[in-house]
């Protein structure tokens, strides 16, 4: 025991940085792909590997300002002024056609209801760049242009730092030569109480519609437009920025997938709420500090809910009551409701950390204003400022578990998983518990992994395969080539290199069932037909942790499709893969396997998508099962299944 006398050693921030940073890794040594034998499966390439090379964020020139100052509903048009109703933020700075049209996105305001075109916002117009941008009016068109492009551009820098790369569409339409890949948002681009994300048309359509029955500042028989629901269009940007990491994510091979979509929507949504100061600083005073009760913060798209019978608002990710969770996973809840629980307990984990940093500044504030009824306005700043900079790191948390999430078919335990894997690689010191705090969170509402020996952190961290794989030389970052930038290749000639060099890896003779692949003559397979293995995606990541600590790693996606049939006879896709994790040595630190083999996985995916629940999401054409057109509309559409239905799948 540690003599408390002794003075306790402090950790200058350079130290923690150096001291994460150069974590120790024992490896043997590296060997080229020239010396493996041949490959045992051919490969093809998948249709995002590559498609980086079409979208560019702007690079900010020397000459350039270095934000575009923007108005944004902070929330929605009901909140009042004195919540934070209207945010001014700073969107990175880019050039700008009529539209407004930038590197990434495009904002047409045709109005698919009324039948006409406003006039295209020109956000580069001298009085508007004055001005911060346009007033926020609802009934002003071109607020409702500005808004929708600001809110992206926010949601898609996010997710830019969170990953440390740029990062690349989902979708397959191809932009005109010499133009950039950009999606399309349509901020009056549907009839009706919805909005969704369309890869087939790589949009964004918003609806608007008159309401009925209303709750709080609505106008009876009044328009409410989901583009200006700042939740609304982070939710469905949020859908397409997934799209981009995991297009698998949108095949709905289990109830989980889907619950999960939404629920990351609905998370990005949310914690982007903490960046609008006077929003939070609102809500701090009203709920007097305490973030596990029902407040603006927690609660998404208010009016939405509101105007459409929902209640306060669409949903709430506070979930206690007196302490405890009203929602428990059961997988026989519709996917709203099941990501509902998943948003509860990424939210319960958020606030039992913040209440643990947050105690001392409370203790302290309470013994010298035993009398006050109010909050000290210094402590309003102070639980502020602390909620802000949590609520960043958590979001960041969330997107950077994407890349330690499997390929296809992922679970909520999974996302479990992947979580305390990707914040113990970036961040070993956790002096606040705050992975513990995730998986009490889980274990709480009952959501719990597979192939776990206990609920420790060190048995939920994913691991390498079993198989010794040297470190591959090629896919060392000393061999890579970038584009200045270990986030960005150099060109697509480079990205299709490494994974010509991964090919070989994921085809040896000896390794290729480590990733989940198989070759197509194995027992297991039943005699179902299997295609090359794709190679969906290879990407380098740059990542800085709250210690100042970088991380670099490698993250490849490789899938293989299995056609497997129902009791009746009708063929379906089944997908195995893995997502492999590569150190910058070029050593495979992990895999995140499904294997195209696995029996039980493969009965629980028949069951799924002839029940109920599942069937409305596939359809069946050209002698196959397929996902629905549009599955995120039907996905929003959705009402909870009625158990007398009888699954046709057709």
């Amino acid at each position: 025991m540690a003599d408390p006398k002794e003075p306790r050693a402090s950790t200058p921030d350079a130290s923690a940085a150096m001291a994460m940073s150069d974590e120790p890794r024992e490896h043997e040594g590296a060997v080229s792909v020239a010396t493996l034998p041949p490959a045992a499966l051919s490969w093809q390439p998948g249709k995002n590997l590559t498609r980086w090379d079409s979208v560019r964020p702007y690079r900010r020139r020397k000459q350039d300002p270095l934000y575009r100052p923007l108005r944004i509903y902070a929330l929605d048009p009901t909140t009042s002024k004195l919540d934070g109703a209207v945010a001014i933020v700073n969107v990175p700075w880019e050039p700008l056609r009529r539209g407004p049209v930038g590197r990434l996105f495009e904002v047409r305001a045709e109005d698919s209801v009324a039948q006409t075109a406003y006039e295209s916002v020109d956000l580069d117009e001298h009085a508007v760049l004055l001005r911060s941008g346009h007033e926020a009016s609802p009934t002003n068109p071109l607020f409702h242009q500005q808004m929708v492009y600001a809110v992206a551009s926010l949601v898609y820098n996010t997710f830019r730092t969170a990953l440390g790369r740029d990062l690349s569409w989902g979708f397959q339409r191809r932009a005109k030569d010499g133009e950039y890949e950009r999606l399309i948002l349509r901020p009056f681009g549907h009839d009706g109480s919805n909005a969704f994300y369309d890869p087939a048309d790589g949009d964004v359509k918003f609806g608007y519609f008159t309401s009925q029955k209303v709750e709080g500042r609505n106008l009876p028989g009044g328009y409410t437009f989901t583009a200006l629901s700042h939740d609304i269009v982070a939710h469905e940007l949020s859908h397409a920025m997934l799209d981009g990491l995991r297009s698998r994510f949108l095949v709905p091979s289990n109830r989980d997938v889907l619950a999960f979509h939404e629920a990351f929507a609905d998370l990005v949504a949310l914690f982007q709420h903490f960046s609008y100061k006077e929003v939070v600083r609102s809500a701090i005073r009203k709920s007097h500090g305490k973030l596990s009760e029902r407040t603006a913060l927690s609660d998404l798209a208010a009016q939405f809910g509101q105007t459409t019978g929902a209640g306060p608002s669409l949903r709430t990710a506070a979930d206690f009551t007196h302490g405890v969770p009203t929602r428990k996973y059961r997988d026989d809840l519709e996917a709203h409701k099941l990501g509902e629980v998943l948003i509860g307990a990424v939210f319960h984990a958020f606030t039992t950390v913040y209440d643990r940093k947050v105690a001392r500044y409370v203790s302290l504030a309470s013994s010298r204003n035993k009398a006050a009824s109010e909050m000290p306005s210094e402590l309003q700043e102070i639980l502020s400022h602390e909620a802000a900079q949590l609520a960043s790191q958590f979001l960041s948390i969330c997107i950077r578990a994407v890349d330690y999430c499997p390929p296809i078919d992922i679970t909520f335990g999974e996302f479990l998983r992947a979580v305390i894997t990707a914040d113990t690689e970036l961040v070993a010191d956790d002096p606040w518990a705050y992975r513990e705090a995730w998986i009490d969170a889980f274990r709480e509402r009952e959501i719990f992994p597979s192939d776990v020996p206990t609920l420790s952190e060190d048995a939920l961290l994913w691991r390498g395969p079993r198989v010794k794989i040297p470190p591959i030389e090629e896919l060392s970052f000393a061999n890579l080539h970038f584009n200045g930038d270990p986030g960005q290749p150099m060109n697509a000639a480079e990205v299709e290199a490494q994974a010509a060099a991964l090919a070989r890896v994921i085809g040896h003779p000896d390794w290729f069932s480590a990733f989940g692949l198989a070759r197509g003559d194995e027992e297991e397979l039943e005699g179902d037909p299997v295609e090359p293995p794709k190679i969906e995606s290879i990407r380098s990541s740059r990542r800085i942790g709250p210690d100042e600590q970088i991380l670099f790693d490698l993250v490849a996606e490789v899938t293989q499709k299995r056609t497997a049939k129902l009791k009746d006879g009708r063929r379906f896709p089944f997908y195995g893969g893995a997502t492999i994790v590569f150190g910058p040595d070029g050593e495979v630190r992990y895999t995140v396997v499904k294997k195209v083999t696995h029996r039980e996985r493969l009965e629980k995916q028949r069951d799924f998508i002839t029940s109920p629940a599942g069937a409305q999401f596939w359809s069946f054409a050209n002698g196959e099962l397929a996902p629905v057109a549009r599955l995120l509309l039907q996905l929003h559409s959705s009402p909870e299944p009625n158990r007398s239905q009888i699954a046709t799948g057709s």
